[in-house]
């Protein structure tokens, strides 16, 4: 139930249920070197599992899951640096846990999961203003949660997932015109 991005040389591995408890550790693997590297917890978020994780090209966010509740938080690593920066909760979606989030190349984009119930909403994150902005739920597909996403480079795309039943459908969204 943890997460991994892959930086373009490293994949950074964080979070996740192991030894018994959640943790909020991790580390970095150099196929080349064939290496570990640990991930400072100096500043990280609290522990984690079923959370998100986005490569933005110089940072790693890591948003949402479960802890023994429904998460709204998340941090930022860079790995440069190996340090963490808090993502603000000013505006950020409710709390969840298998969800998805996508990188648009300029926003991490949240949506659905499970947060006590079936979600169907989300919200898009500025990492430069560190901001967010909610999403619409007009038109939005049904609250789901362990649905897939991507982005196709102008809308993201969710796909299937588990909700009241076991779903078959998804929906677009643009987030340039803001609507699915």
């Amino acid at each position: 139930n943890h997460t991994s991005v892959w930086t373009g040389s490293e994949m950074i591995v964080w979070g996740g249920f192991g030894g018994l408890r959640i943790r909020n550790d991790g580390g970095r693997y150099n196929p080349t070197a064939n290496s570990w590297t640990a991930v400072t917890t100096s500043g990280a978020p609290a522990g984690r599992e079923l959370h998100t994780a986005v490569w933005t090209g110089t940072e790693m966010i890591v948003w949402g899951g479960y802890n023994g509740g429904y998460l709204s938080d998340g941090g930022r690593y860079n790995p440069t640096a190996n340090s963490w920066a808090a993502v603000s909760t000013i505006g950020a979606p409710a709390g969840r846990r298998e969800h998805t989030a996508i990188w648009t190349g300029s926003e991490m984009i949240v949506w659905g999961g499970y947060g006590g119930s079936y979600l169907n909403d989300g919200g898009r994150y500025n990492p430069t203003a560190n901001s967010w902005t909610a999403m619409p739920v007009t038109g939005a597909p049904t609250g789901r949660y362990e649905h897939t996403a991507i982005w196709t480079g102008s809308d993201m795309l969710v796909w299937g997932g588990l909700g009241a039943s076991i779903f078959n459908d998804g929906g677009r969204y643009n987030p340039t015109a803001n609507n699915w």
